[in-house]
């Protein structure tokens, strides 16, 4: 049997941070639906995005529409001052966070692997300490729920979708870091982190959706083993396994 490791006092207040903010994360997008939900009733439509209705909102209030009544645009008013001061709560909390990542040896280190910063490098620390649960980086990615239902009866093995069992919090935030990889690191650095071979053989048998959740459950694993073995990210040991 396996029993949950003891957190301590550091764990519990670096995890207390981060179930704040998601909190606070969960309603500042609630607020932000309601407003585009609010302006899409009247006929006005502003791009998909947060960056996007932050821009646009105040040109909107601004201007004088007939679609939007006064008493409307009070209340979008009044929503958008509290996104407003959820923002501040949000990067305040994100602030705090980071600056007790940069602190932390274990953090500093899974910050070398790449998609991940001090929020997903505080969390894990937060969720899983020195990661002595788990025996290999697999039984880390079947925790975070990363890795397929299998169905399997005689010679047949059936593969589905992925399970997400475990620390939804953390799957949510690797998944983010596969993005980060795929979008924002892009083809050019992918070679740098030791990934372009497997990310470009992938994407090949791959729904880009499918590649995604594969790549956050690899860095996943990547994470535990950094964490485990108590060294940085190496590229080039990567590259050679």
């Amino acid at each position: 049997m396996k029993f949950v490791a003891t957190k301590t006092a550091e764990q519990l207040d670096l995890q207390a941070l981060h179930r704040v903010r998601e909190r606070l994360v969960s309603q500042r997008t609630g607020i932000i639906n309601q407003i585009r939900a609010f302006l899409l009733e009247r006929g006005i439509a502003v791009r998909q995005g947060l960056r996007f209705l932050r821009a646009e909102l105040p040109r909107i209030l601004a201007a004088s529409c007939d679609a939007l009544s006064p008493r409307m645009l009070r209340v979008i008013e009044d929503l958008a001052g509290d996104w407003r001061l959820l923002d501040q709560r949000i990067e305040g909390l994100s602030s705090e966070i980071e600056a007790l990542a940069r602190k932390d040896k274990d953090c500093e280190r899974l910050m070398t692997v790449p998609g991940i910063g001090p929020i997903i490098s505080s969390a894990m620390v937060a969720a899983v300490g020195t990661g002595d649960a788990f025996s290999k980086g697999r039984d880390f990615g079947a925790w975070l729920g990363l890795v397929p239902k299998q169905i399997s009866t005689g010679d047949r093995t059936i593969l589905g979708s992925i399970s997400k069992r475990g620390n939804r919090y953390l799957r949510t935030l690797f998944v983010q870091a596969a993005w980060v990889v795929l979008v924002r690191i892009g083809p050019k650095h992918w070679d740098r982190y030791g990934l372009k071979s497997w990310i470009e053989a992938a994407k090949k048998r791959l729904h880009h959706n499918v590649l995604a959740i594969a790549l956050a459950n690899k860095l996943a694993r990547i994470a535990w083993s950094v964490l485990a073995h108590g060294r940085a990210f190496e590229a080039t040991k990567i590259q050679a396994a």
